[in-house]
């Protein structure tokens, strides 16, 4: 009869362990660290962004509207009139300048971003420059994708100086209101915009399939000339497709550098993604089990930079989400942009621990054909959309400078909610996020009662967050919802 008892004793115990639900622990007089993060995007141009197209006006008014700074610009490759000026080799006394595709939407991005940094990235090289067997031809339609516009790992100019000498005129364009082309004429552009940083192309251990070597000697030819024309631009390097540790041990080491070449920040990128075999059911999982992965080599990446060059801020300034093919070829459903702000909010709260210093989401505009399960703006309708409204309402809250305080979910399944508290001193802030497909409901403190809640879910959809307050001892976040607690 005893042990009877107590066997009933324990399966009441468990039943009641099992059953409770997850509660909200938060320690706002144990600091954890300082945050030195800034949350942000970057911009690819694209025909979706040229005037009186569809996704135009939407997407720079929600530019404009972020306020963000460390904005990434990046004209790309795939659209190789949208993103080169110079795109035939001189030949008799006669150049190929021409920005009557580039300016419009390059104005367009400083103005929406006026009085708020950028890092521009001009990355695609004219192609006329790399030895290759036969040359490259380049689309003649500036809307039509051209994934062949590449290849070659040779410059033809093995002193870089017809590398850098583009990058210069197309710099003094922005910058000094023209240039003095190879021919000898003056071009006159008018401009006169500040450009605080520089990277130095985009993904080079895929374009052009450099080594940390090669990188690094153009890194710092490319340097050396910029700072001629431009000698406050500081510079990012790498922008790394993949997290290589040889990449950074090479780059990071200043000896591997000319004497007084800056480096003044590094940046890589993450895609969390499916595989081509998984439904969407699965994606609660696997890309939040990526996004963790990637935090654990950000971690051994941030141990090489403290060593060999601890000055060296970082930007990660590609992050986004990936679908299968099969899902990229149809509608995207609401529960994706819900799921992929959620991963980016994630990432936020464990890069801001990893002390990263820009935490750049990927990207304004896409659509089909051009990469759609990335984009911040909803591509039928030009309105921003889940990934956007919670970037905005980290970067509109949370600054760098705000201090991290010892934050917990109480609970068996904790691991299905993920949150952070941060406190400026005036103010008591909890981020919290949802990872998985079904809603949740957690325990606050009483203390929070009459605390306002701003929230992105599926009932906010293409909208600005949802705003209430807390009128009971517990939330409801709903599907991959990302929810901001706000007491004052």
């Amino acid at each position: 009869m005893k042990s009877f008892s107590v066997f009933t004793l324990f399966l009441f115990g468990l039943n009641v362990c099992m059953a409770q639900g997850p509660a909200l622990n938060v320690k706002w007089d144990h600091t954890v660290m300082v945050s030195k993060s800034t949350p942000t995007l970057q911009v690819v141009g694209n025909p979706m962004l040229r005037r009186g197209a569809l996704m135009h006006d939407g997407s720079f008014n929600a530019l404009k509207d972020l306020g963000a700074d460390y904005v990434r610009y990046v004209p790309w490759f795939p659209y190789p009139k949208l993103a080169v000026a110079d795109l035939d080799a001189p030949a008799s006394g006669k150049t190929s300048w021409d920005f009557s595709l580039l300016d419009p939407m390059t104005i367009d991005f400083f103005e929406a971003n006026k009085g708020h940094s950028t890092i521009m990235n001009f990355s695609t090289i004219p192609q006329w420059m790399f030895k290759t067997e036969k040359p490259v031809a380049y689309a003649k339609d500036p809307n039509q994708v051209d994934w062949d516009y590449g290849g070659g790992t040779q410059l033809r100019d093995a002193t870089m100086k017809e590398l850098t000498d583009y990058y210069v005129r197309l710099i003094s364009w922005y910058t000094k209101g023209g240039f003095t082309d190879e021919s000898g004429k003056y071009r006159k552009s008018g401009y006169y915009y500040k450009i605080p940083y520089w990277e130095i192309f985009n993904e080079p251990d895929l374009e052009h399939s450099n080594t940390p070597e090669i990188y690094t000697k153009r890194y710092d030819a490319m340097v050396i000339a910029i700072r001629k024309v431009s000698p406050n631009t500081k510079f990012v390097g790498l922008a790394l497709a993949f997290e290589k540790p040889e990449w950074f041990e090479y780059f990071l080491n200043p000896a591997h550098h000319k004497p007084g070449i800056p480096l003044d920040m590094i940046s890589y990128h993450c895609y969390a993604n499916a595989n081509n075999y998984q439904k969407f059911d699965a994606y609660e999982y696997t890309l939040f089990d990526k996004a963790d992965n990637f935090l654990n080599t950000v971690n051994y990446i941030e141990s090489i930079r403290k060593r060999l060059s601890p000055k060296t801020k970082t930007d990660i300034d590609e992050l986004g989400t990936f679908v299968s093919d099969e899902m990229r070829n149809q509608p995207i459903s609401q529960a994706y942009w819900n799921l992929s702000a959620s991963v980016y909010a994630y990432f936020f709260i464990g890069l801001t621990k990893a002390g990263i210093d820009v935490i750049g989401e990927s990207q304004l505009v896409g659509f089909p054909t051009q990469y759609p399960d990335v984009s911040m703006i909803n591509y039928t309708n030009g309105a921003p959309n889940a990934r956007f409204w919670v970037l905005k309402m980290i970067k509109d809250n949370i600054k760098a400078g705000d201090t991290l305080v010892e934050t917990n979910i109480d609970a068996n399944n904790g691991d299905d909610l993920t949150a952070q508290a941060f406190s400026n001193g005036k103010s008591k802030k909890v981020l919290i996020l949802n990872k998985r497909n079904k809603a949740i409901s957690i325990k606050v403190p009483a203390e929070y009662k009459g605390a306002k809640i701003s929230t992105v879910d599926e009932v906010s959809g293409d909208n600005a967050p949802t705003l209430s307050i807390v009128n009971s001892e517990t939330i409801e976040l709903k599907p991959f919802a990302v929810s901001l607690i706000s007491l004052n």
